[in-house]
């Protein structure tokens, strides 16, 4: 009797761990929402929020842990940089951006300066022990902290959304998390994606390189930051200057609100998501950019400064 053969290696299709974490994660929170609602129960609000803030950026960070390029990248690593450096880099930014920015026009673009510095700097604390730094495992550690920060940035604001001047809002809790979900995936993961990808292209076992192309893609990423979180206020201007009337200008000098026109609304609407768009799409393009730099083996040309990153364990 002839015993069926083991499937060979390619026959073998991949777990796709990271789709049934997420499709177990999105069940139990629509089930923790579902009785909230129903109980009314206040002890069950920090599960929502844990686990509307956390299951899309830990399912990217899964899906990404089945593309590192050499054994280095770990769980224990890769959780490390998730919990670690979304921790030190939401305290930091925090820090940071309470005693260095003042209200002005130009307070989103510090915003962003000051959280991609920090990202980026937290990444290199937490793998200067690496022994080989590939680009690709760059993108991948770089992800675990942009999306680390995110999931703990979006738990601060799904707490906050809780509270509204009519009481405890569970719905505008779950709105928060719905629409920070959703965006998620080309936010501070991505950017934060392409910084680590760009910093270990150049950067050997014992030094992190400081180069040109790191330094453009620092500036390129925070403008993309500035851009995303000011799209409401340029969507608001752009919109008051295509559509706005004499009698809105009149009332915005006498210090009024303007009622909006429905044309108005649906054209702020289509210019802040269009412009999220425009934003997501430069991003996703850049980050491909960078992968297949990362797999034609491209080497960085100007060094401009080399940082020591400690001895290899």
């Amino acid at each position: 009797m002839a015993f069926p053969s083991a499937p060979s290696p390619a026959r073998v299709r991949p777990r796709r761990v990271w789709l049934r974490m997420f499709l177990v994660g999105a069940l139990l929170w629509v089930l923790a929402v579902v009785v909230t609602f129903v109980t009314g129960n206040p002890n069950l609000v920090p599960t929502v929020v844990l686990l509307g803030s956390f299951l899309v950026p830990v399912t990217f960070v899964a899906w990404a842990f089945g593309r590192r390029r050499t054994g280095e990248v770990t769980a224990e690593l890769l959780f490390s940089t998730f919990v670690a450096g979304g921790v030190l880099g939401v305290l930091a930014a925090s820090l940071l951006e309470s005693y260095l920015l003042h209200p002005s026009p130009w307070l989103f673009g510090g915003v962003g300066l000051i959280e991609e510095a920090v990202k980026l700097a937290v990444l290199a604390v937490l793998t200067r022990h690496l022994r080989v730094k590939f680009a690709g495992d760059g993108l991948v550690l770089g992800a675990a902290v942009g999306f680390g920060f995110a999931a703990f940035e979006s738990a601060g604001y799904a707490f906050t959304a809780l509270f509204t001047e009519r009481g405890l809002s569970l719905m505008d809790l779950v709105q928060t998390e719905l629409l920070r979900g959703v965006l998620a995936p080309v936010g501070h993961g991505l950017w934060t994606a392409i910084l680590g990808g760009v910093l270990f292209s150049a950067s050997d076992h014992r030094h992190f390189a400081l180069t040109l192309r790191l330094l453009l893609s620092y500036v390129g990423v925070s403008v993309l930051h500035a851009l995303w979180d000011s799209m409401h206020g340029i969507a608001l201007v752009l919109t008051l200057l295509l559509t706005g009337t004499r009698w809105q200008y009149i009332q915005l000098e006498q210090g009024y609100q303007p009622q909006p026109t429905p044309l108005q609304a649906d054209v702020f609407t289509a210019l802040s998501w269009g412009g999220l768009a425009v934003v997501s799409l430069i991003g996703i393009a850049w980050l491909l950019a960078v992968r297949a730099r990362a797999r034609r083996g491209e080497q960085e040309a100007a060094v401009l400064w080399r940082i020591p990153a400690g001895r290899p364990r």
